[in-house]
């Protein structure tokens, strides 16, 4: 029997949370290697300075926290994490926000080290973790394409082999020579995946960044990541669409506050996964690890509540749900446009709800702002429910953008029904009129 192409053995990864919580403090391999590559007049102590590594972030609301001997908060983001992977499998790492699934795919990725533990990779890895990785802003596309081969260990005549095939896929022909900082975030997500995906990696990881691309790309990236595990290579797939994550993986790993609470078939993990109780319905967006957006403002809290103010994140059918969205930076917002998509766990998406569709705009805010949606008389069948959100400036550039970024529940009973409702027989209960016409 050939070894597995990944072992994983009892690692765990502690953070230590300071000030610099939620920021980006740590030193990828790409950041340096760029840094090195175009600030060549920078102190080179700079760049290889120790910092913290704040991963999952968030993680810190389900994971324990204790005190080092200086006093500082630190958490196990992940503890006792044991897997092998065969060449060829693409496996499915899920799990709610802060269960420590990011924090393990850079730690795949070797982009940052285990505390404890060992792990072992045999083939190259390329991996797609956030919108544009490893991209240089000033460089255009065409010099991060050849960036990006170089740091995979691949030669300028493999690179150019590739490079038509990868500026197809990705549909930015028109932009190629353009400078990175220009493109829209789906032009990066499509490039960088185009780069991730063409580049014959033995092992591609990918992270829910796929979701900041339209839905005919997704499904472009679904195809090439089966072509890529009938080359024989290997995925490693964190989504929360269940419906993609069941179509595409044959196994599945499900993390659970840093730990793994099951491993295995993949239909058996989703399983168990979608029987887990569903979150506070108080959620932190600070720390999200996968937005994407210019930043000049920025989601960082949502509260759901029912017509009562309660706050909560399970209904019945026929329950209002209202949307408390807090925003930093209300007061750079113009003229804004928001909205937000519902999606079930099957990866059906069920509601889009566009300020436009209602003549809103976003203006004259305060600088922490709230918005409030309220979805009246809900009509979704009992089942677990995953909100995206988007924020965009008057031309529609994203400001923020961050995928799958909380979920509420709909159970069995409610006001508008007189039967049982099967979860999986449909997704919006209607009541139509009824008559006979002869």
């Amino acid at each position: 029997m050939s070894p597995p192409i990944i072992s994983v053995k009892n690692i765990g990864k502690k953070y230590k949370l300071g000030a610099t919580l939620g920021g980006r403090n740590y030193k990828t391999l790409r950041d340096v290697l760029t840094q090195v590559a175009f600030g060549p007049f920078q102190k080179l102590s700079a760049v290889f300075r120790k910092e913290p590594f704040i991963g999952d972030s968030h993680s810190s609301i389900n994971n324990p926290i204790i005190k080092s001997p200086n006093n500082s908060e630190e958490f196990w983001a992940l503890k006792n994490i044991s897997f092998d992977v065969k060449q060829g499998e693409v496996v499915g790492i899920i799990g709610r926000n802060g269960a420590g699934k990011s924090t393990l795919l850079k730690i795949l990725s070797q982009i940052t080290e285990p505390t404890e533990g060992e792990i072992r990779v045999n083939g190259r890895v390329a991996s797609l973790l956030e919108v544009g990785t490893g991209f240089h802003p000033e460089l255009s596309g065409r010099e991060n394409v050849y960036m990006n081969g170089a740091i995979l260990g691949m030669t300028k005549a493999e690179i150019k082999s590739k490079f038509d095939e990868i500026v197809s896929f990705a549909e930015v022909e028109k932009f190629i020579d353009t400078p990175v900082k220009r493109y829209s975030s789906g032009m990066q997500v499509r490039l960088a995946f185009a780069v991730a995906a063409h580049l014959e990696p033995e092992i591609l990881v990918v992270d829910e960044v796929l979701a900041v691309g339209d839905i005919e790309f997704q499904k472009k990236c679904i195809g090439q990541m089966n072509e890529v595990t009938k080359q024989g290579r290997t995925v490693l797939f964190v989504s929360h669409n269940m419906g993609m994550i069941s179509k595409l993986c044959e196994k599945g790993i499900l993390l659970e506050n840093g730990k793994i609470s099951k491993i295995g078939e993949i239909g058996s993990v989703v399983t168990e996964y979608l029987s887990m109780p569903a979150e506070s319905g108080d959620v932190d967006l600070t720390s999200v690890a996968h937005r994407s957006g210019n930043g000049t403002a920025r989601f960082t809290r949502v509260v759901t509540k029912n017509r009562n103010g309660k706050i909560q994140d399970t209904f019945t059918i026929g329950d209002d749900i209202i949307f408390d969205f807090y925003i930093s930076g209300g007061n750079l917002i113009k003229s804004g446009k928001m909205s937000l998509q519902i999606v079930s766990t099957l990866g059906v998406s069920v509601y889009h709800l566009v300020g436009q569709d209602a003549d809103f705009e976003l203006t004259g805010m305060q600088k922490e702002a709230v918005i409030r949606v309220i979805l009246k008389q809900q009509k979704l069948y009992p089942g677990d429910y995953q909100v995206s959100l988007w924020l965009a400036d008057r031309v529609y550039k994203a400001m923020d953008r961050i995928a799958d970024a909380f979920s509420f529940s709909v159970v069995e009973g409610g006001t508008l029904v007189t039967r049982k409702l099967d979860r999986n027989s449909a997704v919006v209960h209607e009541i139509p009129e009824w008559s006979i016409l002869g």
